[in-house]
């Protein structure tokens, strides 16, 4: 995810216990760099980690990083990273992002324009996601606020947990979303049957993956309203809890659930007026951020029921991963 010219404030909250991730130290409230010039979310764990070096070496190219010297060009770009587990599950042991996709991926990112469709499904970060046993992938989602504020989440949904009930095949995070039905239960004893015999095949199959498998749900939230770092920070751990909406269980040792926000500073956080207030700005400012921290939540969880419904089937040598749409249909 590239920032505009100038950087974002970001911030980042890790929940899960593996994870995999790049400068992030670097996005603590009390440390010197101010914004971020793009963060990026990988497969390959602690390899796909490379692909960060592919950004940073194009964003010094263009001249953008952090200012370290007097010539224009002595800049360190600041490029958070974060990684899932997904290695083997192609077939190739040794098929991870590497630099030179890292570096595809920020020129495309570069070319295209603000406000186009973002590509859901078997792509990027979720290429070879899975949660759950159902094929995993990439969803986003995103909420224009009655102040005019935009939220937006995307997330890479590779999860230990499941993002639908076993005992009904319903999606978790439906229920937030107001739809309470179920699948017909004939269907649903079918997809079971069907995610049994998946099981066995992938069994047969993956000699290259882990077993037990590792995973990690990955997400960014961004909001065009003027947060500061702290505000950033308490964002992205309420973002949190879409993840723990839409995926149980979530956040255990064998994840490395993170979840980073973006603040591209566009539009103020409340109105001058109320601002200007001193009896009452600080109540204003609060209860604008407090409904940017409910819609991060709702955000995050709607980009997790994306993925689910955006991911299509994988059957190959690494194994066989029937996706939720082929189950039980993709509405």
């Amino acid at each position: 995810m590239l920032a505009p010219d100038g950087g974002a404030v970001a911030a980042v909250e890790v929940r899960g216990g593996g994870p995999g991730t790049r400068e992030t130290d670097a996005l603590d409230p009390r440390n010197l760099v101010q914004r971020i010039d793009a963060v990026v979310l990988t497969g390959g764990s602690a390899f796909g980690l490379d692909a960060a070096s592919g950004v940073v070496a194009w964003l010094e190219e263009q001249g953008r990083g952090f200012r370290v010297g007097p010539d224009p060009a002595q800049v360190v770009p600041v490029v958070p990273a974060a990684a899932l587990f997904d290695l083997g599950r192609g077939g190739d042991w040794r098929a991870r992002p590497d630099a030179a996709l890292g570096r595809a991926a920020v020129t495309a990112a570069a070319l295209t324009e603000p406000g186009s469709p973002v590509a859901e499904g078997n792509t990027g970060a979720g290429t070879g996601a899975v949660a759950g046993g159902l094929k995993g992938g990439t969803g986003t989602a995103s909420a224009v606020l009655p102040s005019g504020t935009t939220v937006a989440a995307l997330a890479a949904v590779n999860a230990v947990g499941s993002v639908a009930d076993p005992r009904t095949g319903a999606l978790y995070g439906r229920l937030y979303e107001g739809r309470t039905g179920r699948p017909d239960p004939e269907v649903h004893a079918a997809a079971l049957r069907r995610l049994a015999e998946a099981g066995e095949i992938s069994a047969v199959r993956s000699a290259a993956s882990v077993h037990p498998p590792l995973h990690t749900t990955l997400a960014v939230v961004a909001t065009d309203a003027a947060l500061t770092r702290a505000q950033a920070q308490k964002l992205a751990g309420t973002a949190h809890d879409g993840l723990a909406r839409a995926v149980r269980p979530v956040h255990l040792l064998s994840d490395g659930d993170t979840v980073f926000a973006l603040s591209t500073a566009a539009r103020p956080l409340a109105s001058e007026e109320a601002l200007a207030d001193a009896a009452f700005g600080i109540h204003a400012e609060a209860g604008a951020l407090n409904e940017i921290l409910a819609a991060g939540a709702d955000v995050v969880c709607r980009a997790v029921v994306r993925a689910a419904l955006a991911a299509t089937t994988v059957a190959g040598p690494g194994g066989l991963f029937p996706a939720y749409r082929d189950l039980y249909g993709a509405d």
